[in-house]
């Protein structure tokens, strides 16, 4: 991973991820930012003002992050076993994780952090699960291969981008 000064353009830092870093997740502060290590094992927590890093074992093959709005729990898709795990960043341990479908690709949290939306690749199918819990509420199918999911706070709507090149948006 690259930091680079929007200021001057120049490379302020670059820290060592591995080899696919995907995910990232940054604090409100700007203090942490949370990358997922694909293939890896686990998410890089980078303090963002001298640059070291804290590896936290969420589980096999992390792909998407998302904070709860309190940001003392992070949500990760673990994408070849199709789940989600919930991670007590106070306690520095696995919460819980529950099943969604196959290839839990993106994720995306309500605005009330009460509900993750979760897309699911391999099964074309969107999850919700109950954060306080996680306990799966709903699985649907929305689209062969969806890939990005975002949660509209306002309207409380969640969208699916699909591979194909459709979005769907579900009304919750």
């Amino acid at each position: 991973m690259t930091v680079i000064s929007v200021e001057t353009g120049k490379t302020v830092q670059n820290i060592k991820i591995g080899r696919y870093p995907r995910g990232i997740a940054i604090t409100k502060d700007s203090r942490y930012a949370y990358v997922a290590e694909m293939g890896g094992s686990g998410v890089h927590r980078i303090n963002l003002q001298d640059f070291s890093k804290t590896f936290i074992p969420v589980g096999s093959n992390p792909r998407a992050l998302v904070l709860s709005p309190d940001e003392k729990t992070l949500y990760v898709t673990l994408n070849i076993s199709g789940k989600v795990a919930a991670w007590d960043l106070e306690a520095s341990k696995l919460i819980k994780t529950v099943s969604t479908g196959k290839a839990a690709r993106s994720l995306d949290i309500s605005d009330d952090g009460s509900a993750l939306f979760v897309v699911n690749f391999g099964s074309g199918t969107m999850s919700k699960v109950r954060a306080s819990d996680m306990k799966l509420i709903q699985t649907i199918k929305v689209c062969n291969e969806p890939i990005g999911i975002t949660f509209d706070a306002p309207s409380q709507n969640t969208w699916v981008a699909c591979y194909g090149g459709s979005i769907k948006v579900l009304s919750n």
